[in-house]
């Protein structure tokens, strides 16, 4: 059977995943974007706005390694409960190898939530999980954003989510299986496992098969009647220990992806790999993988990874990502994503050379085999048409504000080669009489944010803060400091602020400083408290408050809602400290 390509662009996505109410919860990511802020800053986490209508009030961002290719796969990352989304994007190991193959990676995030479904994607509501709705509608919105913006490839568009996210990934692999090629369920339910919420334990920690896998492929077949096109190839990964999905759902999920796919739940071939890791095959007609199942022995609830510096090393490990096996390593062979068509370079010498009152003009180095360029403002596309020349003016801008600009080279084929480093250019125009703030200082530090004081300007309303060019607050900022967080540890950023009048006119921007977030603590682990307690870092007292382990210090009360930190001093000595 062929792909239904023709279909890929219909509807929306997506479905389920939560904690069991009685155990505990399922993981969730934060994620806090970074731009770059000069032609020379490496990549990282960037937060996309606009994206869509976005009806399931998400979050997006990506990850662009410099190397990404002219026509570049996605893979969608999805968190589960109470992880920040940093936390994904830090310790999963994607970004080493979307360095290495030049892939992008587009990180969904679930900001809202509370209790034991914070930050939880809704994996168990039909109006979040089922094509064209909700948190679904979201994502397949980023991606429609990837393919538009990034010239990613239709037909190479991957999904891999942990725990909620795993359950999410599941159900959207069901609903859009015109839109993902494979994907990846990393301790998660299997497709459409319920419709009773995300806290329905039937279908994690009190979990057993009571379906035939003729029926677990009907839910999965049902989720986008009509399809006719090939289904998605599959992995599933699981700890044999796992207290919180229990190991049956890899079961239900092999059951139902092999249903779909016509073949036997008898696996084609297995092989012990890192860890002990028993993984099983299951191939289609062809004799090709289509299932892939990876069971870990005395692994409990999270997501593999093996830290290292070899090929098949990758992640951190922390609370819920677990030392056993490169899980992403795996996910990202199975995908294919080793086989990048190679991308012309980032074009060189990108500078702002001149400026109006509503147009910003730029130049850049040729890029030896480049037909034409395209021109990046903010991370979106603004040249309707081919730019043959390097140089290229954007005009119809807002007199007197600050826009950043990337540049890209296209080959004679299309295929759009990686962008440049940003620059910054200012319209000239309605500028206000302020003058730049002075005094700019970083005040402090934490391994995720950088915080600022600069003096007041006589006449200043409030205040603008930027970040390598860019604006970073939502909202004004009327005090003369500001913590800017959700940043990523050991990394420098560039700072500058500019005052701003009564009627929004925005003045001079001071001179820059640079802050760097602290490196984390080794060893620490910042989560709520009870999958503190979960992890086997802390114990708590019934009805009352969480202590850690060892040093017998109180964590405050034992709850889902209360964050604490804890650093591992000696084996089975921890410590609360400020933060990781």
């Amino acid at each position: 059977m062929m792909r239904r390509t023709e279909s890929r662009y219909r509807r929306g996505i997506w479905r389920r995943w939560a904690a069991s109410a009685g155990s505990a919860v399922l993981l969730a990511s934060t994620f806090i974007a970074t731009t770059a802020g000069s032609a020379s800053a490496a990549p990282t986490l960037t937060q996309v706005s606009n994206f869509g209508t976005n009806p399931g009030a998400l979050n997006m961002y990506s990850y662009l390694p410099a190397n990404l290719a002219a026509r570049p796969a996605v893979v969608v990352a999805l968190h589960g409960c109470t992880q920040s989304a940093n936390d994904y994007y830090s310790d999963s190991g994607w970004p080493k190898y979307a360095d290495q193959y030049g892939f992008a990676v587009v990180f969904a995030e679930q900001p809202s939530g509370s209790g034991l479904t914070a930050k939880c994607f809704d994996w168990g509501d039909t109006s979040n999980d089922s094509r064209g709705n909700g948190q679904a509608l979201s994502i397949y919105q980023m991606v429609q954003y990837a393919e538009a913006h990034y010239n990613a490839d239709p037909s190479r568009i991957y999904i891999t989510g942990l725990s909620a996210g795993g359950g999410m990934t599941a159900d959207l692999l069901a609903d859009y299986p015109d839109v993902f090629a494979a994907g990846a369920i990393d301790s998660g339910p299997p497709a459409q496992c319920t419709t009773a919420g995300i806290t329905d334990s039937n279908c994690t920690s009190n979990n057993s098969n009571t379906k035939t896998p003729q029926q677990w492929g009907s839910l999965i077949r049902n989720s986008d009647p009509g399809y006719t096109g090939a289904w998605p190839r599959v992995q599933v990964w699981n700890g044999a220990s796992d207290y919180l999905v229990k190991p049956v759902a890899m079961d239900e999920s092999r059951d139902g992806w092999t249903n779909v796919w016509g073949i036997s739940q008898t696996p084609s071939s297995t092989q012990t790999l890192t860890g002990n890791t028993a993984e099983s095959i299951y191939n289609d007609s062809s004799g090709k993988p289509a299932v892939e199942t990876f069971s870990i022995p005395n692994m409990g609830h999270g997501l593999a990874v093996h830290p290292g510096t070899g090929a098949d090393n990758c992640g951190t490990t922390g609370a819920y990502f677990l030392d056993y096996i490169c899980s992403s390593y795996y996910s990202m062979k199975f995908f294919g994503l080793d086989n990048q068509t190679p991308s012309l370079p980032a074009p060189t010498g990108l500078a702002v050379t001149g400026s109006g009152d509503t147009s910003v003009s730029l130049s850049w180095s040729a890029v030896s085999g480049a037909a034409s360029y395209n021109i990046y403002r903010g991370g979106a596309k603004v040249n309707s048409g081919a730019v043959a020349s390097t140089s290229y003016t954007d005009s119809g801008l807002a007199s007197g504000t600050a826009y950043s600009y990337t540049v890209a080279a296209v080959d004679s084929s299309g295929n759009v080669g990686a962008q440049s480093g940003a620059v910054t250019g200012t319209t000239t125009g309605s500028t206000s009489a302020l003058p730049a703030p002075t005094g700019l200082t970083v005040t402090g530090t934490s391994s995720s944010s950088v915080s600022l004081s600069w003096n007041a300007v006589s006449g200043a309303a409030s205040y603008n803060v930027y970040r390598g060019g860019s604006k970073v607050n939502g909202s004004a900022i009327t005090s003369t400091s500001y913590t800017d967080s959700g940043l990523t540890a050991g990394t420098s950023y560039s700072y500058t602020v500019a005052a701003v009048d009564g009627s929004g006119t925005v003045g001079a921007q001071s001179a820059a400083v640079t802050g760097t977030p602290s490196a984390p603590l080794p060893n620490c682990y910042t989560t709520d408290n009870v999958s503190q307690n979960l992890a086997g870092r802390s114990y708590f007292i019934y009805g009352g408050d969480s202590y850690a382990i060892g040093s017998n210090q109180d964590m405050g009360k034992y709850s889902s809602t209360v964050i604490s930190s804890l650093q591992l001093k000696s084996a089975g000595y921890w410590i609360v400290v400020p933060h990781c």
